[in-house]
């Protein structure tokens, strides 16, 4: 085999160095191109003659999915494959998007040239395909085979797909699929019209499937009885009269697949291509399962360590709820007996002190409130129903101007606002937006609040909350639905920056998107969906 060319797009030097030693230890025989910016990216396009390309998903001021989409445009047939620090299903969908084939992640480097062979081979295949006319039979099945086999999560299933499809490729009376198990030959699975060799273990010096293996390379014999690689005996009670045995993976050799026919019979070429073909696909597809079995050990290290961070949450919201609040009480307590048994012993800068001291301790327990909310919607279990967003609204608003009956606030209600989602979660967001609207609108003579709906060109429903009030400097959006981040003053807008983060977080629970619109001194809006738009 030719030395393999490939292309990485990567800005760090020591990862570069990294995926060349993992390629070596790989037995790839590979000369690596790196390149970390626009100018070198786009020099090796035009120099072209690439294998493969490797591609991190973030290059500092640089667009690597427009690469890519550049990439496939100039070389199509060129397969991608992504290394990434970790697999974020945003980040895989916009890189499948922008056609990247596989992901392997930075600190398991050791399985990238598996995934590399396996690229190369499935593009092998499928370039081969398009060259051959849509009525080879043959082809067809062996294509999908190599789908079948790509959905194959266990070697079960592996089995299961190869013994038919060596079969159906050739027209065989019978296939065998045969594992290497040390020094002998495990006859693992069979499909054929007469029983064969189904669990048995033989040498591999003593079946065929053992020469196969230790000699590389296929088996091809029409007469079996008279061929001196054959025990005649074990042959003599089954229906074999000619036989294909070909290696699974040739270079190190893991098993070997069989074709026989119950009638005299010279494979041909094409026939033992295709059962190659077959083999070097099965390959790719065990170590596919290996790797699965690796991601999904991961998935429940990683499920358990879900589990104590969230163990570690509820014992913070505990210390939070139980052992703040003590020291809280403390200052509360003693600074009411000092107000109630010593006011008159203070003079007008002590009372001040005083008075401040009782304040700060009553804001610091409605922010311990804020934070135990926040802790807990982000865990409480969501039940969707449908909701009447008009009537909540109006309930929301309803309480809002009884609390300060002396303001002049036009509160207007969309008719016929309903959406599904958690009634008490979205209730908890229409509450944050409502009573922020009315906070921030309070310097108005007339305060105008209204909430409403419109389509957004996704097809989405987006439910708004707008207000004519202090609105907000644009430059600074990206600050609003972060905790304990505030665009006002203290004593102008009195707050803890927690309501918005609050909310941010239940539209995410709710697979929806929020965002924000405002000028300063001219009102804000806030918009939100309360799921993915529709499928077109």
């Amino acid at each position: 085999m030719s030395v393999l060319q490939v292309l990485y797009l990567e800005d760090d030097a020591n990862d570069a160095l990294l995926l060349r030693h993992a390629l070596k230890s790989g037995g790839l025989d590979a000369e690596v191109g790196w390149v970390s910016n626009a100018r070198e990216f786009a020099a090796a396009l035009e120099r072209g003659g690439v294998d493969v390309v490797l591609a991190d998903n973030s290059l500092p001021g640089f667009d690597g999915l427009a690469a890519l989409r550049t990439l496939r445009s100039k070389w199509p047939h060129v397969p991608c494959i992504c290394l990434s620090g970790a697999l974020e299903p945003k980040m895989m969908a916009l890189a499948r998007e922008a056609g990247i084939v596989e992901f392997v992640l930075k600190d398991d480097l050791s399985k990238l040239p598996a995934v590399i062979r396996r690229v190369l081979t499935m593009t092998d295949l499928k370039q081969h395909t398009t060259q051959l006319s849509s009525q080879d039979r043959a082809m067809a099945r062996l294509v999908q085979a190599v789908q079948e086999l790509s959905l194959a999560r266990s070697l079960d299933a592996v089995m299961a797909v190869v013994r038919r499809a060596a079969r159906e490729l050739t027209g065989a009376d019978g296939a065998t699929f045969v594992l290497r198990d040390g020094s002998k030959c495990h006859y693992a699975d069979e499909d054929a019209i007469a029983p064969l060799w189904k669990g048995k273990r033989f040498p591999m010096s003593a079946c065929i499937s053992g020469w196969a293996m230790l000699n590389r390379q296929a088996a091809v014999i029409e007469d079996i009885y008279a061929d001196a690689r054959i025990p005649a005996d074990a042959y003599r009670p089954t229906f074999v009269k000619s036989l294909a045995m070909v290696p699974i993976r040739v270079a190190d050799p893991i098993g070997a697949i069989g074709n026989y026919w119950a009638h005299r019979h010279q494979p041909t070429q094409a026939e033992v291509e295709l059962l190659q073909a077959l083999a070097n696909t099965t390959a790719v597809a065990m170590e596919n399962v290996q790797i699965y079995a690796d991601l999904e050990h991961r998935v429940a290290d990683r499920t358990l360590q879900l589990e104590a961070a969230n163990q570690e949450l509820e014992a913070f919201s505990y210390s939070v709820a139980h052992d703040l609040r003590a020291p809280l009480r403390a200052i509360n307590g003693f600074s009411e007996m000092m107000e109630e048994e010593c006011a008159a012993n203070l003079d007008a800068a002590g009372a001040e002190y005083l008075k401040r001291i009782r304040g700060e301790a009553r804001r610091m327990g409605v922010l311990i409130d804020d934070l135990l909310k926040l802790s807990r919607l982000a865990r409480a279990e969501m039940n969707r129903e449908k909701i009447d967003l008009s009537e909540m609204a109006r309930h929301f608003g309803s309480t809002l101007q009884a609390a300060a009956r002396d303001r002049r606030v036009d509160f207007q209600v969309q008719d016929g606002l309903v959406a599904e989602g958690d009634p008490v979660l979205v209730g908890v967001v229409l509450e944050n937006l409502l009573s922020n609207a009315w906070k921030y609108s309070s310097k108005r003579d007339v305060a105008r609040v209204e909430f409403g709906a419109q389509v957004q060109a996704d097809g989405s429903t987006a439910y708004y909350v707008r207000d004519n009030g202090a609105g907000f400097d644009m430059n600074y959006v990206h600050k609003l639905f972060t905790p304990f981040q505030r665009l006002h003053r203290q004593d102008e807008f009195p707050g803890h920056g927690i309501g918005l983060a609050t909310v941010a977080r239940i539209i995410h629970r709710h697979g929806g998107k929020l965002r924000a619109e405002g000028e300063v001194d001219k009102g804000a809006a806030f918009y939100f969906t309360l799921c993915p738009p529709p499928t077109q």
